[in-house]
């Protein structure tokens, strides 16, 4: 997730830098700038408020990437990635509008408008990373589904899932004894205990006798 959040944040700077920076041209008579795209302020305004808006969106999802993992509760951790999901597809149709919104001013725009073709370089590079936005968004938007279906057939959103080590159940069964346990003397699983059987050790008629081994 982390390289797709990279790559949109530099399509959007890509896309509003470009408006931005070389977005705005006048006539050789006129001193007032107008939007390359057709003189149409709209346009322009679009490429820059969408990228702006999107660049602070991938920050957002940055943060929330790096913070899911502490995340404990599975209603929080569904809210995460349904909004990750919501706002990556938005985003991706977002981009298509403005995508074909740039393209169509860029195509009827006049030449007379701008006879030098200024800033043309800039105009089809905000254009070509909207077409690539698309795809990024979309993508993510895919990527955040399989991660809900993962989470929905495992145990990340179960909820019924218990940590077997919290379960009172297991906590409360005997342990069972090591094979040949008995024979030592051990503690039997019934809770009992046996004097272990050590033999004749000393005998009052005898005195000590000591053990065979």
């Amino acid at each position: 997730m982390l390289v797709e959040v990279h790559r949109k944040q530099l399509f959007t700077i890509v896309i509003f830098g470009s408006i931005a920076n070389e977005g705005y041209v006048n006539r050789p008579n006129e001193v007032e700038e107008y939007c390359i795209f057709n003189r149409n302020q709209n346009a322009c305004n679009y490429g820059i408020g969408m990228g702006t808006l999107a660049f602070l969106c991938c920050i957002g999802f940055l943060v929330l990437d790096v913070y899911f993992p502490q995340i404990s509760s599975v209603k929080d951790r569904k809210k995460a990635v349904l909004a990750d999901i919501g706002v990556s597809a938005f985003w991706s149709f977002m981009w298509f509008v403005g995508f074909c919104f740039l393209a169509n001013q860029w195509q009827v725009a006049k030449h007379e408008d701008n006879p030098l073709r200024e800033g043309g370089d800039a105009a089809r590079a905000a254009i070509t990373f909207s077409f690539f936005s698309i795809f990024t968004w979309a993508g993510q938007a895919f990527l955040g589904f399989q991660r809900y279906k993962l989470g929905a057939d495992s145990a990340l959103f179960s909820q019924d899932y218990a940590d077997p080590s919290q379960d009172p159940a297991a906590s409360a069964a005997p342990y069972t004894t090591y094979p040949g346990a008995a024979d030592m003397g051990a503690v039997p699983n019934d809770g009992s205990y046996q004097e272990p059987d050590t033999g004749p050790a000393f005998d009052e008629s005898a005195g000590y006798q000591g053990q065979n081994y």
